[in-house]
């Protein structure tokens, strides 16, 4: 029999038998089969993700043109355009002037620094790629939370449809008894006053469900109204307790992408560090000047050009700006280290005090909950129980099942939030 048919057919004869599967299989599905569908949707449409992903392609086309040599230069010197001493008009053609003299020119960095260069680019690349992978893992946690949210918003309200069958249940058992001179009015006007207290939190139930899918779907990049295919249900739990910790640690650190990014960029600030040092030492540029008169060449002549590094004062400021930008790079990724790891620590013991409270709730609290529900019933059909114990143990069985759903989607949720600090799927 399905999970609807289940929570139909509820009796208040057996109230242990049905409702116990009943509540335990409306809630907790075998499996989010349709979440990682949505994160490849939100990878491919997420307008967010693609511009990290444009600039991480962009940082990369850097690198080659980092380490290349500058273009060379050309230089025409058109000397004595007036023909001064002869009897030809001015002139702009290089046959016809004086002289011309061409200079071609290239400018070659000092030793070492187009690798740094290079190297430079190379970290900075590698930090605009991570920084992309940051931004996706932000996303997915978002998306995987979201989608938990909407799977307690929707066990709620199908938790709230369940209980209004078994309020108008209670009712018509209370109708009997009333029917039959064995209980007043009143206790069939408390459960039509339960159940319509009932059906107002459903109706703020079903909204919030509008609401939080809406917000998915606004992750999602399509229309706030797109129904997903199937019910959401929360996937299950890998085996994780806070005695993983030092393991998860060492896979953050590997592997998490903002501390990926910070070791790029203090990389790359090491390098800016090397390169101002290396600016102490001249750039060459050469050169190569052919002369022509007339139609022919005559003459040639080589050219050496060295910038003189005198500014010595501004070359050392320069030189302890860039340390200072490395060793705040370097403070920056230790302080990142350690707040991650701390978030980890904290996200661990939460998961695991959500993973104990959910054996707790659904090993002690809903059966002692249904218990009380039967001795109730079974008390106020014999006469020896009032009608408000029966509402309050119905009561008990809303709120013990609410908290289940609470601790497993508080669960899911530190899930998400480790996955993002270890930058990877469990």
């Amino acid at each position: 029999m399905p999970d609807e048919e289940l929570c139909f057919h509820f009796s208040l004869k057996a109230p242990r038998s049905c409702l116990a599967i009943a509540l335990l299989a409306c809630g907790l599905g075998a499996g989010a089969q349709e979440l990682p569908a949505l994160l490849a949707l939100a990878r491919a449409q997420s307008p967010e993700v693609a511009a990290m992903r444009l600039e991480a392609d962009a940082a990369a086309q850097r690198v080659q043109p980092a380490g290349a040599l500058p273009d060379p230069v050309l230089r025409v010197e058109l000397m004595d355009v007036n023909n001064y001493g002869s009897e030809r008009s001015p002139n702009l053609l290089p046959w016809k002037v004086g002289e011309t003299k061409y200079t071609l020119m290239q400018t070659l960095p000092g030793w070492g620094k187009r690798e740094l260069r290079r190297e430079q680019a190379d970290a900075q690349a590698r930090e605009a790629e991570a920084r992309a992978a940051a931004s996706w893992a932000e996303l997915a946690m978002r998306v995987k939370s979201s989608y938990a949210e909407l799977a307690r918003a929707a066990g709620s309200a199908t938790l709230t449809r369940e209980l209004l069958a078994l309020g108008a249940r209670l009712e018509q058992a209370a109708q009997l008894r009333y029917a039959q001179g064995l209980a007043g009015q009143q206790d069939a006007l408390r459960a039509q006053l339960e159940q319509t207290a009932m059906r107002g939190e459903l109706l703020m139930q079903e909204a919030e469900q509008r609401q939080l899918l809406a917000r998915l779907n606004g992750l999602l990049a399509r229309p706030a109204a797109t129904p997903l295919a199937d019910p959401p249900t929360l996937p299950p739990l890998p085996v994780l307790s806070t005695a993983d910790a030092a393991g998860l640690a060492e896979r953050a650190r590997l592997n998490n992408p903002l501390l990926r990014a910070e070791q790029a960029r203090l990389a790359a600030a090491r390098k800016g560090q090397e390169l101002v040092d290396r600016n102490r030492y001249p750039d060459l540029n050469v050169g190569i000047s052919p002369s022509q008169m007339g139609s022919r060449i005559t003459t040639w002549g080589l050219m050496l050009e060295l910038n003189l590094p005198l500014q010595q004062g501004a070359r050392r400021s320069q030189e302890r700006e860039a340390a200072a930008m490395a060793e705040a790079a370097r403070a920056r990724s230790e302080a990142l280290t350690n707040q991650l790891l701390g978030e980890l620590a904290g996200r661990l013991a939460a998961l695991e005090a959500a993973r104990q409270s959910e054996q707790l709730i659904a090993k002690q609290m809903l059966p002692q909950a249904e218990l009380a529900l039967q001795s109730a019933l079974a008390g106020y059909e014999s006469g020896k129980a009032e009608f408000a114990m029966l509402l309050e143990a119905q009561g008990q069985i809303r709120r013990s099942r609410l908290a289940l759903l609470k601790t497993q989607v508080e669960a899911r949720m530190a899930l998400a939030e480790i996955e993002r600090l270890l930058g990877e799927e469990l």
